[in-house]
């Protein structure tokens, strides 16, 4: 399944490399800027090399990483042993694998980086800590499961409702910059069609 994560992890040396993960914990307006500068100090930083783990499956996902640049992919292996694709991580999104975090479970997902990734991250421990101590943190850690689920449950009717080229042209608009990195057989897994049918829905559209 690869190699495990090599990452770097270093130390920041102030909160000016952490802008983006300020606006990130302030999006929601449950944490004031100077709030959301103090949870930031919690947060360290680490690279993922393209082609590394951020999280192997049988492992238990011990990370909440905010990814600040770069992409990653979800994925699980069917009873056939084929590799299917089950999400994709972009800029400015936090990314772990919930069950496995809050259950304390092992995943079933790997994650993995499909670019150079960089970005912060905090332990499980280190979470749970700041929603006892910052009640807003916890209020904005709500709203965001919150909205995950909202996108899981819209990607889930997305997948029952709608045609093959609908879903495609869905993951254009809201992931335009993907298609530059994900290979075309992840993308068809993610799609839930073949790559045959992949690649006759992207001639489709270069011809309009």
């Amino acid at each position: 399944m690869g190699l495990v994560i090599t990452a770097m992890i270093m130390e920041s040396d102030g909160n000016s490399n952490k802008e983006s993960l300020v606006r990130f914990l302030s999006c929601t307006n449950h944490l004031t800027h100077a709030q959301s500068v103090e949870v930031s100090e919690t947060f360290q930083y680490k690279h993922i090399n393209k082609n590394d783990y951020l999280l192997e499956e049988g492992r238990v996902a011990n990370e909440y990483y905010f990814l600040q640049e770069g992409f990653l992919r979800s994925y699980v292996y069917d009873v056939l042993g084929n590799d299917i694709t089950t999400h994709f991580y972009k800029p400015q999104q936090p990314v772990f694998e919930v069950s496995s975090f809050f259950t304390r479970s092992k995943s079933k997902e790997n994650i993995q980086a499909i670019t150079s990734c960089s970005g912060w991250y905090i332990s499980f421990d280190q979470l749970n800590s700041l929603f006892h101590s910052h009640p807003q943190f916890r209020e904005f850690g709500r709203t965001i499961l919150v909205k995950g689920f909202a996108d899981l449950k819209g990607r889930m009717l997305l997948m029952l409702t709608e045609t093959a080229e609908k879903r495609y042209q869905e993951l254009l608009t809201s992931n335009p910059e993907l298609l530059k990195y994900a290979s075309l057989k992840h993308i068809a897994t993610y799609l839930g069609i073949t790559d045959t049918s992949l690649s006759r829905i992207r001639k489709e559209y270069s011809r309009k």
